[in-house]
């Protein structure tokens, strides 16, 4: 039963807030008390002025009828109740659907990096370096004894040669020799007493070598030391070079690394795009921690991209190279030609990870296709657009500005030289492999208390080397191999929404041909004789559709 209305004559004046109250109250009585009725009577009551078929029949027609209209209701109702459940669960699943399309449209440029394989040139360095290439040539005399008619040789070369004997114990390189029913035997190359050296035998297949080849990495004062083995000598060696190198070189400025690198007019020779004609202008130089001087061609940065509309090796671009390998480290690089990677414009060439060689001597043709992934955003996908959301600050956003910065100021700080370089509008984007490589600076600083000179800084920190940070090495190392470090990196980095891969195809062929060199000398002439002088390594490559690289050994 509802509650009595109003009294007309206390809809307002001084008893109406009595009356209102007393209505709530009644109200209230009524709702803890219930309607009056039972469940069955409230049932049989929806039956009957329901416009559903079912349950309206079910009350109202024989005991025969009422079963079937009963079960037909219950399986329609369960089926309904399924139904909510798929829609509800698929709404809240976040499904995405994939959609593939294949074919050819005019498209933006990709960006070209070329790189030399050696990061500078050894006659630019080699004072730097002197102390360690020493070391190295001595230590691989005393493993590589000289046969009898060189010994001669050997003895007057290690007379005039001055070891850096300090240098070489903050890392040295040790032989360990496995004894049977003892420990093994750890030996110094370089401090090796008069019963010499154990002998590097190479090892079968089916056995293990007796005697490796170990860097020794110690940190507190020599209280803590672990020793990395090899399995090849070449490994071992080009493992301590590159760590003593990375401490001497990390001490150099900016201007000077680039200053000992491959210049742009020394490595591009000629350049063509299309049908028109390009030169180092074109070219964006970026110093590369792995390779030194890098030139990268529509990048993006200050220029608009250009438009590729047609494919096929006339529409690409073409270069010729000068690789100069007469001036590469000795010890620090071991291939030799050029590095390239196509990427996107105004993202960083990582070209460890997608780079590829082109050897010199040859011209080599890379055919390209691109596939470009878009992906929607969360909660449909775990990736990122621009690395805002992401807890890592992206160290290489800022790296072409920070370079130009550290070049023009000279004596600026590196704190002075970020400030400057943060009002610039020359940033790169984010990518997965930036990330990783920030995440690991940032640690590094962190568990170590110098960063890498592999990567770029954080705020308020400074590249390691052998005299500030005498435990850098052990702990780089150790830092390197944890599983733990990196998983915390991979799980805190995340892939980019929009992403463009470009697939190559690679073919090489011997250029100049000899019909071509000595054959048809007029040809020749006109084709190579302006560009390229003689007793040089040149190459070039050539690019959309196709890419050619052209090469000749001196």
């Amino acid at each position: 039963m509802d509650p009595p209305p109003l009294p007309e004559g206390e809809e307002s004046g001084p008893g109406s807030k009595m009356t209102l109250k007393r209505y709530l109250v009644k109200a209230l009585h009524r709702l803890q008390k219930g309607p009056g009725y039972t469940y069955r009577e409230l049932l049989v009551w929806y039956c009957n002025n329901t416009n559903t078929h079912g349950p309206k029949r079910i009350i109202s027609e024989g005991p025969k009828k009422k079963s079937v209209w009963f079960l037909l209701t219950l399986l329609f109702t369960s089926l309904v109740v399924w139904q909510w459940g798929i829609l509800v669960n698929s709404y809240f699943s976040y499904n995405v659907t994939a959609s593939l399309a294949i074919g050819f449209k005019s498209m933006t440029f990709p960006a070209v990096t070329i790189c030399s394989a050696s990061p500078f040139k050894h006659s630019k360095v080699k004072n730097r370096l002197k102390d360690l290439d020493n070391l190295l040539q001595e230590a691989l005399e005393r493993l590589l004894p000289s046969s009898p008619p060189n010994e001669t040789v050997a003895l007057r070369a290690n007379a005039s040669r001055r070891l850096n004997m300090e240098l070489w114990r903050q890392i040295p390189m040790v032989v360990i020799a496995e004894r049977q029913g003892a420990d093994p035997l750890v030996t110094d190359i370089l401090e090796a007493g008069s019963g010499g050296l154990p002998t590097l035998s190479p090892a079968t297949s089916a056995e293990v070598p007796k005697n490796k080849l170990a860097i020794k990495l110690c940190s507190q004062n020599g209280t803590r030391c672990e020793y990395r083995n090899f399995t090849s000598a070449v490994q071992a060696v080009t493992e301590w070079y590159v760590l003593q190198s990375t401490s001497v070189l990390s001490q150099m400025s900016m201007k000077e690394k680039i200053d000992a690198g491959y210049g742009r007019k020394d490595m591009i020779l000629a350049c063509l795009y299309g049908a028109r004609p390009c030169n180092v202008k074109n070219f964006t130089q970026l110093y590369h921690p792995d390779h030194g001087n890098c030139y990268i061609f529509n990048w993006g940065m200050e220029q608009t991209p250009l438009i590729s509309s047609n494919p096929g090796a006339e529409f690409g671009l073409k270069l010729i190279l000068d690789i100069n390998q007469t001036d590469y480290l000795p010890f620090l690089t071991w291939a030799g030609g050029a590095r390239l990677m196509l990427h996107d414009q105004k993202s960083f060439p990582f070209l460890k990870d997608e780079g590829i060689f082109a050897m010199a001597g040859t011209e080599t043709s890379i055919g390209v296709m691109v596939d470009e992934l878009r992906r929607i955003e969360y909660p449909y996908n775990d990736c990122t657009v621009n690395g805002s959301d992401i807890g890592v600050k992206n160290l290489y956003e800022n790296y072409l500005p920070l370079q130009r910065e550290l070049v023009a100021c000279g004596n600026c700080t590196m704190e002075e030289a970020k400030r400057s370089a943060a009002k610039s509008h020359l940033r790169t984007t984010y990518s997965i492999q930036a990330c990783l490589r920030s995440c690991f600076q940032k640690q590094m600083v962190d568990t170590c208390r110098c960063g890498h000179s592999a990567f770029p800084l954080p705020e308020g920190a400074e590249y390691c080397n052998n005299n500030k940070d005498p435990d850098w090495a052990y702990c780089y190392s150790s830092l390197r191999g944890s599983l733990t470090h990196r998983q915390f990196c991979i799980e805190s980095c995340k892939e980019t929404c929009n992403n463009t891969q470009y697939k190559m195809t690679i073919s090489m062929a011997d250029w100049p041909s000899e019909a071509s060199e000595v054959g048809e000398p007029l040809a020749a002439s006109l084709l190579l004789g302006p560009l390229l002088p003689r007793q040089q390594n040149w190459g070039g490559f050539l690019y959309p559709g196709w890419a050619e690289l052209h090469s000749q050994p001196s």
